[in-house]
């Protein structure tokens, strides 16, 4: 018997010219039209701030022009050309470059530098101004432009917003005071974000947060007016959570409910409803519930929108849903696509009218067990950095994005904090225009948020972080690289670069991962002595052997390894905690679970299988006869050789799935609609559990997507069987095996996570 073991245009001045100097803008003038209000005002007064905030240089606002010195004139664009007047011939097209677009220019007036940002509309002088910022190279005391710099754009995807939920779940917007959410919409608006999504008071979460400065819907309301004042858009994501929608009483408790937010929002631009997680409402139901909702709605903001999304559906609920859309009720002005929609947005767009424009929800906050999970991410880093881990992801995000853009009006993407924080600036930079380059835009990030003189590096330390989780933890010597770069950077940052949170969080990733790969090698050191050690047992004796090799695996606890980095983790946890309120640690932090970002309290996980190892040394103590003994210490460490002529698939490593059939694979399909795809179970059968290392990843597919293995090299005249084990990542899946489609192996049943044995039919290895 043989076994089968299956465990607009964008025109960029990328540097100035090598000949010329730059423009110094030290001394400048802002000169601003009179009477400029609202949000056009408010955008000049961050350009200001900004740049004060980060150089010590107050420049002066005026409406009228100085006598000298280097002039920096920003507004609409009518506004501009009178300014200007006839000292610089300006573009004839000025202002007509599309909704929220801009033009930059440079020029000398009396031998003084002059800067312009015209606006197309408000909107367009803000993100004039927030690109400009991502340009200028501001030092202590000293602010300077590339000479030559020229830009003229508008965006060309017209959505380009970000999630900012406060609520508990979170790991730690639910901190953040009220000049700390302006703080990061400015932020957001630098990188061309023109909307923000809030959460209201109830949803699938604890009512109450011991980091909450204010009550939700004070909150709520805050960062609802702030939003206004930067003139872009409020959404709120609102889930239908009551049992029966069905019932009268229940309708009108809602009505009430979500008319008291409503009421309370100073700006509501659109309302999007997931159709679960949370909420289970058929979607005959839940489309007359929020056409109710949406005249509820226009009480108080007659020109808001109201969106719906299939989340969660099923096929037969997805099948009604796209039946109902066929009526075009003319209430509904758009879908959304996000997690665990069962088509992908290709398909839903040629499935939904084309009145309806369609939104994109992509999930940037999660890396595994979620919509766009890293890819092959390895064990070590999935079991240690977790689900919310600091997790940048620059060129898989612009795979992402660039694959999403040609079937929607824009995006507003799923987050859980600001640890996605690179994520959000690049998709609203591809955004504005999905053709820029990855590195560029983090070129202005580093630029911007931490200082010219880490341009260059900082931005390659992102993408270096990237890579880490890329392939073998233990092959990837980058992770060292990566490490030795922040460390070089750490020592030669000031005050400014040290007690900023975007560089304490790629340090606290830096040294996160460097300390995983440490330890990594070391317990897998270790772990091969103890097995060593267990071969050994037919001669030194199996209690002798498997003491040696117990006491081996236990220096993993008593002599640690690589001490110091570990202690920086917590140090920079601290300091992360105190500058951002981030929620590193359930017991230290008061994070809401482990799985929300607290991976402090997951960087001691176990990375080998001692755990199993000395779960089996403790049955085999049990037994009497030292010849049994002997044996089951071979059957250890033998588990995974299925003998002569069969084939051993680890399923959950890509070193190890010979015989998987991948599919399209993520670059072509980052959802893994039509792909397999690594998965993890390790809620009760992780490391602790004493499972097999292979058990706590596995392949998976989706939605009724086959998983599929080819072994090409099969005796035809040989009889077969399966030993295999299925993953328990969600209890209510059930799983058939067959072979070659058409002869059954097993029929459905549920997943055990245990080792079964099945006959594979003779006439499916025949041929």
């Amino acid at each position: 018997m043989i076994r089968l073991i299956l465990s607009v245009s964008l025109l960029v001045q990328l540097a100035a010219p090598l000949l010329a100097a730059d423009i110094d803008l030290t001394n400048a003038v802002v000169l601003t039209p009179p009477g400029i209000a609202g949000p056009e005002a408010k955008a000049v007064q961050m350009f200001m701030e900004e740049v004060e905030k980060r150089s010590l240089v107050h420049w002066d606002q005026k409406d009228s022009w100085p006598a000298t010195g280097p002039v920096i004139v920003a507004g609409r664009a009518a506004g501009v050309r009178k300014l200007i007047g006839d000292r610089v011939t300006l573009p004839e097209n000025l202002g007509d470059g599309g909704r929220e677009g801009y033009a930059i220019g440079t020029a000398t007036v009396r031998d003084a530098p002059l800067v312009w940002i015209a606006g197309n509309d408000p909107r367009g002088t803000l993100f004039g101004v927030g690109r400009l910022l991502r340009e200028l190279r501001i030092d202590r005391k000293r602010v300077t432009l590339p000479a030559g710099f020229a830009e003229s754009s508008a965006p060309r995807t017209a959505i380009r917003g970000h999630q900012l939920g406060y609520r508990p779940k979170t790991n730690s917007y639910d901190g953040w005071t009220v000049p700390m959410w302006e703080q990061y919409i400015r932020d957001l608006t630098v990188f061309g974000c023109n909307a923000i999504e809030l959460i209201p008071p109830r949803s699938d979460d604890a009512a109450d947060s011991p980091h909450f400065p204010l009550p939700p819907l004070r909150m709520m309301t805050e960062v609802s007016r702030l939003a206004d004042t930067y003139g872009i858009d409020v959404w709120v994501w609102y889930p239908a959570m009551d049992f029966d929608y069905a019932n009268p009483k229940t309708v009108e408790f809602a009505l009430k409910e979500w008319g008291e937010v409503f009421r309370a929002l100073p700006r509501l631009d659109a309302v999007f409803v997931p159709g679960g997680d949370p909420g289970h409402t058929r979607p005959k139901v839940l489309l007359d519930f929020l056409e109710k909702q949406t005249a509820n709605l226009h009480k108080f903001h007659p020109k808001a929108a109201m969106w719906v999304s299939p989340q969660s559906f099923n096929r037969e609920w997805l099948d009604e849903f796209l039946d109902l859309l066929k009526t075009e009720p003319a209430w509904l002005a758009g879908v959304v696509h996000g997690p665990q929609v069962r088509i992908d947005l290709p398909d839903l767009r040629k499935a939904v009218a084309a009145r309806y424009p369609i939104r994109d929800y992509p999930d940037i906050t999660h890396s595994r067990h979620c919509q766009y999970p890293v890819p092959d991410w390895d064990v070590a880093f999935a079991l240690t950095q977790g689900r919310e881990g600091s997790n940048p992801r620059p060129t898989q995000m612009a795979t992402i994005a660039r694959h999403a853009r040609p079937h929607t009006a824009g995006f507003i993407t799923y987050s859980e904090g600001c640890h996605d924080d690179v994520n959000k600036c690049i998709w609203s930079a591809l955004g504005w225009n999905e053709r820029q380059h990855v590195k560029e835009v983090l070129r202005q990030y580093a630029r911007y948020f931490i200082g010219p003189a880490f341009e260059e590096r900082f931005a390659e330390g992102l993408l270096g972080l990237e890579r880490n989780w890329t392939g073998s933890v233990l092959e990837n010597a980058g992770i060292d690289k990566t490490l030795e770069s922040f460390r070089a950077m750490e020592k030669d940052a000031g005050p400014a670069q040290k007690l900023n949170w975007r560089f304490q969080q790629a340090l606290y990733r830096a040294y996160y991962d460097g300390f995983i790969r440490a330890r990594l090698k070391y317990e897998t050191e270790l772990e091969s002595g103890a097995r060593a050690k267990l071969g050994e047992a037919s001669r030194a004796g199996s209690i002798r052997a498997m003491a040696d090799a117990e006491a081996i695996l236990d220096r993993a606890t008593k002599g640690p390894v690589a001490a110091d980095l570990r202690a920086r983790v917590f140090e920079l946890a601290e300091a992360l905690f105190q500058s951002v309120r981030a929620q590193l640690s359930v017991r230290k932090y008061h994070a809401i679970a482990v799985e929300r970002g607290a991976n402090l309290d997951t960087i001691d996980t176990p990375l080998t299988e001692a755990s199993w190892l000395k779960k089996q040394f403790a049955a085999i103590r049990k037994l009497d006869d030292e010849s049994v003994r002997v044996a089951r210490i071979a059957a250890v460490l033998n588990r995974t050789d299925p003998g002569p002529g069969g084939f051993y698939d680890d399923l959950g490593d890509p070193k190890r799935q010979p015989h998987l059939v991948r599919g399209a694979g993520w670059e072509n399909d980052p959802a893994f609609y039509k792909s397999s795809l690594v998965g993890f179970a390790f809620r009760g059968y992780g490391p602790d559990s004493g499972t097999p290392k292979a058990w706590w990843h596995h392949a998976e597919s989706l939605y009724d997507h086959p998983l599929t293995l080819r072994y090409p090299d099969l005796d035809r005249g040989a009889a077969y069987q399966v030993r295999v084990v299925y993953a328990m990542e969600r209890r209510s899946a059930k799983v058939r095996l067959s072979g070659n489609g058409k002869y059954e192996i097993h029929n459905y049943l549920a997943k055990p996570f245990e080792s079964l044995e099945f006959e594979i039919p003779p006439a499916a290895t025949a041929g």
